[in-house]
């Protein structure tokens, strides 16, 4: 079993906002694979199914993006799923707009959420997917940016970067985290 985290903030005002974005590639893969995201429990909005051969739990935490390490805590203990068996979905700053990366472990590279889910869990031993959201504007505070909505060319481009990360969860899930980076990192 895996449980995989889509990281963001509660709330209708930040539905759309970049640092949502791992809630919506979570909402996308639940949609592609039919799998109801309605449970509410462990400070989360979770549902349980299967991608092909490999049962999941998809969870949107439901505290504050600082916090998500509460409820990945209570739900991985819940269902007893080890570190390694965790997958974190959440935006990243240092990415160009819509590339992704798999990351093995690590540190939190400055994300809020990613730190409150390695002090939680009292480790970094879980992959992420990282979606990258650009930089801001030189003038512009990174947290001010990440709390805004996508502009209108990057929504043009947002239904195509939510199907490539659905793509490439899906064959980490089946095939392995090395696949999954081979066939959807790009270099550069």
């Amino acid at each position: 079993m895996k449980i995989i985290a889509g990281l963001g903030n509660p709330g209708t005002q930040n539905r759309m906002s970049r640092h949502n974005i791992g809630f919506q590639v979570v909402d996308r893969l639940a949609q592609t694979n039919h799998i109801s995201i309605r449970t509410k429990r462990f400070n989360s909005l979770y549902g349980t199914g299967w991608i092909d051969r490999q049962q999941v739990i998809l969870s949107k935490p439901t505290t504050f993006m600082n916090r998500s390490g509460e409820t990945v805590k209570k739900i991985t203990d819940f269902f007893n799923v080890g570190m390694e068996n965790l997958v974190v979905v959440h935006d990243d700053l240092d990415l160009p707009f819509g590339n992704l990366r798999f990351k093995r472990r690590g540190g939190d590279g400055g994300h809020q959420g990613v730190r409150s889910i390695i002090e939680r869990m009292g480790g970094n031993n879980f992959p992420r997917l990282k979606v990258g959201v650009g930089r801001p504007p030189q003038d512009m505070d990174p947290a001010d940016y990440v709390l805004g909505i996508f502009d209108k060319t990057e929504q043009s481009q947002l239904d195509q970067i939510l199907s490539r990360a659905v793509d490439s969860l899906i064959v980490m899930l089946l095939e392995g985290l090395e696949k999954a980076m081979n066939q959807f990192q790009r270099k550069g």
